[in-house]
């Protein structure tokens, strides 16, 4: 005869180690993980510091990336203690966990202590539909698309590259989206200017854009910087933001954005494309090099022509701009292998990617330097890098 409810459970309480409240929050502080197995909405009320959320009917799929060292100490919460029981059973004897420990009396009875309690904000029932295929990966869930929500994020141009890379981070929840362009709509824009449409010819590129994104998803805040960016508003701008997509045209203002992202330590997304061709890399302040190592001078002028003189595949900016929407993504999540120190080239009639390392320069005049060593008044001073480009040819 098969064993009651109750029976099996103090079966498996038998096989599992329970911990007291009071010595869960000395684990905490000595490297335990902690996890909740609650289900989402039960996190409304509070949870843990620090403890991370798998649901317990997610646990053998999402476990992995929550505690990937399967030697580390595990400490498992639910309610009452029950359902931690059961996930606690199944770390150790089906997935092979060599310290899972479950906590006595769940999260009522850390309450009933007075212990602290981290309340979670809590996404709308509106975003968790809209974000609802983000929740599923356990890379990003509730409290990924929350950071996503949180971003600030930089768009230099709302041309080839800016229109993708702004349309697919307004869909993600990128909660705030600054654009610098001068320019209007024109008619020769939009065989790739996606964000863009034939009834706006004339229409200021900031407004058009806001337009779009906001008909797209009306989470995003859209800051509008109807500028040319140069020396005297750069270091106002930038500040602002959590990361850069450099989508510029233009040699002096890559130059000058490298310098003042260096100095304000704001990690670059930014890719380049001509023809059929395109490229990309992320200069994230001194943990990569920046982009003076990988280009310590221009190319001659014929060596890089413009989109304008040497004409552009319409798909190709949609191609790179993907790209750095998800470059993007990923350092908003701190999750994957971001292309730091790497640029990555795309043939796009040959459907190749072709990938090379780039190191940072010990000599460089821009990231060698000790970023304490930067005053106050030196920070918003920059060479004249018209001259300087002008010079290189």
């Amino acid at each position: 005869m098969s064993p009651s409810g109750a029976e099996l459970f103090r079966q498996i309480k038998s096989r599992i180690t329970e911990v007291d409240p009071a010595d869960v929050r000395e684990q905490m502080n000595n490297g335990a993980v902690v996890v909740d197995v609650r289900e989402a909405e039960e996190l409304q009320s509070g949870k843990l510091p620090g403890a991370k959320h798998v649901p317990r009917g997610y646990l053998e799929s999402r476990i992995e990336g929550a505690v990937p060292d399967h030697s580390q100490h595990v400490v498992l919460y639910c309610a009452s203690g029950n359902r931690s029981a059961y996930a606690a059973r199944t770390l150790i004897e089906d997935l092979g966990y060599e310290h899972v420990e479950s906590m006595r009396g769940g999260i009522t009875l850390w309450k009933d202590r007075g212990y602290e309690l981290e309340v979670p904000r809590t996404l709308t029932s509106e975003q968790r539909e809209r974000y609802s295929r983000h929740l599923l990966l356990p890379e990003v869930g509730a409290e990924g698309q929350q950071k996503l929500l949180d971003a600030k994020v930089l768009l230099l141009g709302a041309g080839g590259l800016g229109s993708p890379a702004a349309l697919y981070l307004a869909a993600a929840g990128v909660g705030t989206l600054g654009i610098v362009d001068s320019d209007e709509v024109d008619m020769s824009n939009l065989q790739r200017q996606v964000i863009h449409s034939t009834d706006r010819i004339g229409v200021s590129k900031v407004d058009s854009a806001e337009q779009t994104i906001s008909a797209l998803n009306p989470d995003v805040n859209v800051v509008k910087h109807q500028v040319r960016l140069d020396a005297s508003n750069i270091v106002e701008i930038l500040p602002d933001y959590d990361i850069v997509i450099d989508g510029l045209d233009n040699f002096p203002t890559r130059y000058l954005l490298n310098d003042a992202s260096v100095r304000l330590r704001i990690p670059v997304v930014s890719a380049a494309i001509l023809g059929f061709e395109g490229q990309l890399s992320v200069f994230k302040p001194y943990e990569g090099p920046c982009y003076r190592c990988l280009f310590p001078v221009p190319p001659p002028a014929e060596l890089a022509p413009s989109c304008g003189a040497n004409g552009v595949l319409g798909v190709l900016p949609g191609t790179m701009g993907l790209l750095q929407a998800t470059e993007v993504v990923k350092l908003i999540l701190d999750e994957g292998e971001p292309l730091i120190g790497r640029l990555l080239m795309y043939d796009a009639l040959a459907a190749r990617f072709t990938e090379v390392k780039v190191r940072r320069d010990p000599q460089c005049p821009i990231c060698s330097r000790d970023p304490e060593a930067i005053s106050d008044d030196e920070l918003g001073v920059f060479p004249d890098y018209e001259a300087f480009c002008a010079g290189a040819h």
